[in-house]
C-alpha cells in the first residue's frame, strides 16, 4: 500500500501546486484573493460547498456517530441537510440581492454595513472565530489521530497536524480562494468515489443491506431507533440540530462566500439540488459504514474502528486513496475555513488594499497556530464537536436574517442580544450556567429568543426605510 500511496500523494500535491500557481497570477487585489472573481459557475460550486461541508468528520466522525448512535443518525443528518437545500435556494436570492447592494467583501463587513455600526461587525467575526476554531480543530485532529493509528511509529499526532497545517497554508496564502476551490472539487470527487467503493464493500460482506441490517438488531436492536442506544435523539436535540444545520449557509463565513461568488441565480439553483444529491450520497455510504462498524467492531475506540474499516478491511488501492481522502478532506475544509476568517478580517479593515491584505495573511497564520493548539487539546466525539460549531454560529441567524430582510433603519439591540446570547451559550458548554432552563436546551431557547427579538425589532422598532439599489 506505501508505494500507491506516495504516488498517489506526489500526483495530489503536484495539482495543488498547479492550482496555486496559476491562480496566483489571478490575484491582482484582495477581492480576487478572497472572492475568487465571484464568478464561480454550478459545477465548481457543487464540488467546493460540498468539500467545504462534508470533510474529514464526515469519513471518520459520520461513521462511527452511525456505529454508536444508529440510525437515528439519518434524522439528524440527511433531513437537516435536505432542509438546508431549501434554504438556499429560496433564501440564497435575497443573500445575494443584499451582497450585491452593499458591496460584500464579508459577512462581518455586511453585519457592519447594514447595521451602520462596525461593532456588528466585530460580533460577527468574533462569533465566526471563537466556533469555527473548533470545527477546523476537529477536521486537523480526526485526521492526525487517524495517520497516527494507521503509522504508529510514524509521528506523533501533533507532528501529523503540523504537516497538514503546514501544507494548508503555503497553498492557501499562495492561491488565493479559486486555488481552493479547485482543491475541493478535486477532495470532493475523491470523497465521493472512495467513501461509495468503501460502503459497497462494507455491505457486501454480508450479502445485501437487509443481512447487514438483521445483524446489526442481533447485536443491538437499539441502533435501529429513536433515541438511541445512548438516547441522544431526543425531540429537542433532533429541532436544535436542524435549525444549527439549516442556518450553516447564512452565518458560517466559508459557506457563505460561496454563495455569494456564484456566477448568477441559477447557477445558484444547480449547486444547490447538486449538493442535495451529494449529500444524501454520502450519509448513506456513511450509515453503511457505521452499521458495518455496529457489527463487527462494536467495542473499538474511533480511530481503531476506523483504521480497520477503511484500511485494513479494504484493498492496498481502495486503502492508499482512503488515506489519501482524508488527508485532502482536512486541508479542504480547514483552509477553506481559516482563509474565511482571513476574509472576515479584511472586510472590517479600511486603508489601502495591498497593505491590509498583508496584514490578513499574516492573521491568516495565526488563526492556524490557534487551530493547532486547539486540535491537540480538543475529544474525539467530531461530529458532536461540528454539532457545537453549527449550533454557535446558528446563534447569529436572527441578527443576520434581520440585515437581509429588513426594510427598516437598524439599531444595534439584535447584535448586542446576539452577543449575549454567545456568551450564554459558551457559559452552558462550559458548566458555569445551566445546560437547560424551563425544560429547554440553551441553545434552541437562545435561538427562539433572538427570534423573536428580531421580529419585535423589525416590526415595532424603527422607521421604515428604502433599500439600496443595486449596483
Amino acid at each position: 500500500m506505501i508505494p500507491i500511496l506516495i504516488t498517489i500523494a506526489v500526483l495530489y500535491l503536484g495539482a495543488l501546486v498547479t492550482f496555486s500557481l496559476i491562480t496566483r497570477q489571478k490575484n491582482k487585489d484582495s477581492v480576487s484573493y478572497f472572492l475568487a472573481g465571484s464568478k464561480v459557475g454550478s459545477v465548481l460550486g457543487i464540488f467546493t460547498l460540498a468539500a467545504t461541508l462534508f470533510s474529514t468528520f464526515t469519513m471518520i466522525g459520520m461513521p462511527d456517530f452511525f456505529r454508536t448512535h444508529g440510525v437515528g443518525s439519518w434524522m439528524f443528518l440527511a433531513f437537516s441537510d435536505a432542509a438546508m437545500v431549501f434554504a438556499i435556494i429560496s433564501v440564497g436570492y435575497y443573500l445575494r440581492k443584499k451582497a450585491k447592494s452593499e458591496n460584500f467583501k464579508g459577512l462581518s463587513g455586511l453585519m457592519a454595513r447594514c447595521y451602520k455600526n462596525k461593532f456588528a461587525g466585530y460580533i460577527t467575526f468574533v462569533g465566526a472565530f471563537i466556533f469555527l476554531v473548533p470545527y477546523v480543530a476537529i477536521q486537523i485532529r480526526g485526521i492526525a489521530i487517524f495517520l497516527h493509528a494507521t503509522f504508529p511509529e510514524a509521528l506523533p499526532i501533533w507532528g501529523w497536524a503540523t504537516i497538514i497545517l503546514a501544507i494548508m497554508l503555503i497553498y492557501s496564502e499562495v492561491g488565493g480562494l479559486k486555488a481552493i476551490i479547485y482543491s475541493d472539487m478535486l477532495q470532493g470527487l475523491i470523497l465521493l468515489i472512495i467513501i461509495c467503493i468503501i460502503a459497497y464493500n462494507c455491505v457486501a460482506e454480508f450479502g445485501n443491506l437487509a443481512n447487514l441490517f438483521a445483524k446489526v438488531e442481533q447485536v443491538n436492536e437499539k441502533l435501529l431507533s429513536v433515541p438511541g442506544p445512548k438516547g441522544l435523539f431526543t425531540p429537542q436535540f433532533l429541532i436544535a440540530s436542524l435549525i444549527a444545520i439549516v442556518m450553516i449557509p447564512f452565518t458560517q463565513p466559508q459557506v457563505v462566500t460561496r454563495i455569494i461568488i456564484m456566477k448568477n441565480h441559477r447557477s445558484l439553483f444547480r449547486m444547490a439540488i447538486g449538493l442535495g444529491v451529494f449529500a444524501m450520497i454520502i450519509i448513506f455510504a456513511t450509515l453503511c459504514i457505521g452499521m458495518y462498524g455496529a457489527v463487527n467492531y462494536p467495542d473499538l475506540s474511533t480511530a481503531e474502528f476506523i483504521s480497520k474499516a477503511l484500511i485494513s478491511d479494504q484493498s492496498n488501492l481502495v486503502a492508499a486513496f482512503a488515506i489519501l481522502g482524508l488527508i485532502a478532506a482536512a486541508i479542504s475544509t480547514s483552509d477553506s475555513q481559516i482563509f474565511a476568517l482571513g476574509g472576515e478580517l479584511r472586510s472590517l479593515l479600511t486603508g489601502e488594499d495591498k497593505k491590509m491584505l498583508k496584514i490578513t495573511r499574516i492573521a491568516i497564520v495565526f488563526f492556524a497556530l490557534v487551530v493547532f493548539i486547539f486540535s491537540l487539546l480538543t475529544s474525539d466525539e467530531l461530529v458532536m464537536l461540528a454539532r457545537t460549531s453549527f449550533a454557535g454560529t446558528a446563534l447569529m441567524a436572527p441578527m443576520i436574517f434581520t440585515a437581509i430582510f429588513s426594510e427598516r433603519r437598524l439599531k444595534m439591540y439584535l447584535p448586542v442580544f446576539t452577543a449575549i446570547a454567545m456568551l450564554l451559550f459558551i457559559g452552558s458548554l462550559l458548566d458555569f450556567v445551566p445546560n437547560t432552563i424551563l425544560g429547554l436546551r440553551m441553545d434552541l431557547l437562545l435561538i427562539i429568543v433572538l427570534t423573536l427579538m428580531s421580529l419585535l425589532f423589525n416590526y415595532f422598532g424603527h422607521q421604515k426605510k428604502s433599500l439600496n439599489p443595486i449596483g
